[in-house]
C-alpha cells in the first residue's frame, strides 16, 4: 500500500512539472508574438512620419533667353541714384525643352546702374538698372542679365516752337506800336523771352512705375534646380 502511495505521488509530481513546462514554453511563445507585432508596428509608424525628400534635377537656361518682367518697383530719372534696389517679376514663366523651369511670379532684384536728369539747354534724361539675382522653390541664383535702358524723348521740336512762338508775339506787339521798324525788333524781343524760357525749363524726365512691362535677357547661362 504504501509503494503503491509513493507511485501515486511521483506521478502526480511529474505531471505537475510537465503541465508548468508546457505552460511557460506558450506563455514564452505569446510574449514572442506580441514582441514582433509591436516592432512591426512601430517600424512601419517610424517610415510614415519620415516624409519622402524630394528629388531634383538640374536644368541649365541657356544665354539670351529672353526675361519678360513685371517692375515691383518706381525708377525715375529725377528721384532714382546709382544703386537703388529695383525689383521685378517675371510676367511669364521661362521654359526649355517644353518645361516651365521658372514660373510667372518668379521674383528678381536688381540696382540702378546709371541715372541722368534732364537738362535745360542739353541732355536728355534717362535711367538704367540691371538684375542680378533671383528667388526660385526658396533659393537665391546669382544671375547675369542685359543692362535695362530708358532715355526721355528729344525736346528740339517743342524748344523750337517756343523760341518761335515768342518771336510772333513779339513781332505783331512791335508792328502795332512801331510799324515796320517795331515788328522787327518786337521779333527780336519776343524770340530771346523765348529762348529764356527754354534755357528755365528742364526737359522731360523718364519715369516709371510698379507694373510697367520691361524686358531683358541672359547674357550667361544659369543653372536651376527643378524638383522631379
Amino acid at each position: 500500500m504504501r509503494r503503491f502511495s509513493v507511485k501515486w505521488l511521483c506521478a502526480l509530481t511529474l505531471a505537475g512539472f510537465c503541465a508548468a513546462c508546457g505552460g511557460s514554453k506558450t506563455d514564452n511563445a505569446a510574449v514572442g508574438n506580441v514582441t514582433e507585432e509591436g516592432t512591426a508596428t512601430a517600424a512601419a509608424a517610424e517610415k510614415e512620419a519620415k516624409p519622402e525628400l524630394p528629388t531634383y534635377r538640374e536644368i541649365t537656361i541657356p544665354s539670351g533667353t529672353t526675361l519678360r518682367l513685371d517692375l515691383k518697383s518706381a525708377v525715375s530719372s529725377d528721384a532714382s541714384k546709382v544703386e537703388d534696389t529695383v525689383r521685378a517679376s517675371l510676367r511669364q514663366a521661362v521654359s526649355v525643352d517644353g518645361q516651365a523651369v521658372l514660373p510667372a511670379g518668379t521674383e528678381l532684384v536688381g540696382t540702378v546702374t546709371d541715372v541722368e536728369r534732364s537738362g535745360r539747354v542739353k541732355g536728355r534724361a534717362r535711367v538704367a538698372y540691371r538684375f542680378s539675382s533671383l528667388r526660385h522653390d526658396s533659393e537665391r541664383y546669382d544671375i547675369a542679365t542685359a543692362q535695362i535702358s530708358h532715355q526721355a524723348r528729344a525736346t528740339k521740336g517743342k524748344d523750337a516752337t517756343k523760341i518761335g512762338v515768342g518771336a510772333g508775339v513779339g513781332a505783331a506787339v512791335g508792328a502795332l506800336l512801331g510799324g515796320g521798324g517795331g515788328a522787327a525788333k518786337g521779333a527780336a524781343i519776343g524770340g530771346a523771352a523765348g529762348t529764356g524760357a527754354v534755357l528755365a525749363t528742364r526737359g522731360e524726365e523718364v519715369r516709371l512705375g510698379p507694373g510697367a512691362d520691361v524686358n531683358t535677357r541672359l547674357t550667361a547661362p544659369l543653372v536651376v534646380r527643378v524638383k522631379m
